[in-house]
């Protein structure tokens, strides 16, 4: 049996887990990776400072290494790879897109729709092997609709353009300690405005209860089944679902899928333990 260090990365983090025949060697978590946001050195000096330091006691050559990233389109796989590279000297990586994390680990050599609903947000239909029709997820600021950063996006925007309750505004403006101005620095001048975005979406489940906040979460998941999700073949296909907001978020998600004859298969907050028993005989 090969020890394989399997790595799933989205924006926000990247959890770490190095496995023989399924079984857990070591596993952890770091910063989030992404091609979209960091240079080929920039993610270089990431594994170099944050991730290699993780592994350099475990007395255990690691044979191949198993890398899952969003934003890993084809034009950024061989810089992902020459960055892993750099730090691990291994000929034997692979690097797909967080989708076929998502697809492995749900779905298998069975079809299926996978979809991410995490800081960003994504989907595809997979036939078994490959994905057969992907819709673009474009960002927070053109897509992502029914992620984190979405409704992040939403209910600040909602929030500053006075479209809820005083009530509300000032709860939030108070537990967060943001003025106008510290958002609009945070998303249009520093890095990473997605997480920053998604950093405020718990705000909405803590108040899901208030009818005004309740239809922004409403609003981002019927806009990820209509702009994205019945694009596939949904009919015939159960929609499966990975990430942070389809976990916490699954009743509201689950009721408006019904709603649309959609048929949710699972939803789970992390692929790793899908992908742990999907490599388990590698």
């Amino acid at each position: 049996m090969s020890n394989i260090l399997i790595a799933d990365s989205g924006a926000t983090s990247s959890s770490w887990c190095l496995i023989n025949g399924g079984i857990v060697i070591t596993s952890f978590i770091t910063n989030g990776i992404s091609p979209i946001y960091q240079s080929v050195d920039e993610i270089s000096i990431e594994i170099e400072r944050v991730v290699y330091p993780h592994l350099s006691n475990i007395d255990i050559n690691i044979d191949a290494i198993r890398f899952y990233c969003a934003g890993c389109i084809p034009e950024n796989i061989d810089g992902v790879k020459k960055a892993i590279y750099n730090s691990f000297n291994i000929d034997d990586i692979e690097v797909n897109s967080d989708l076929v994390a998502v697809a492995h680990a749900l779905c298998g050599s069975s079809s299926g729709i996978a979809c991410i609903m995490g800081t960003g947000s994504n989907s595809c239909e997979w036939d078994g092997t490959k994905i057969v029709k992907h819709v673009p997820p474009l960002g927070f600021i053109l897509g992502d609709e029914g992620s984190g950063a979405s409704l992040g996006k939403m209910l600040v925007g909602d929030i500053l353009k006075n479209q809820l309750p005083d009530t509300v505004k000032d709860k939030f403006l108070t537990q967060y300690k943001l003025t106008q101005a510290d958002i609009l620095r945070k998303v249009y001048r520093e890095p990473f405005p997605s997480r920053f975005l998604s950093s405020l979406s718990p705000f909405i489940l803590q108040n899901i209860d208030e009818p005004s906040v309740r239809n922004i979460a409403e609003r981002g998941f019927n806009n990820f089944f209509e702009r994205n999700v019945m694009q596939y073949n949904y009919q015939d296909n159960n929609v499966n679902i990975i990430g942070s907001v389809g976990w916490h978020y699954s009743e509201i998600i689950k009721q408006i899928a019904s709603q649309k004859g959609i048929t949710i298969g699972k939803i789970e907050q992390s692929p790793m333990d899908g992908l742990v028993k999907y490599y388990k005989h590698a």
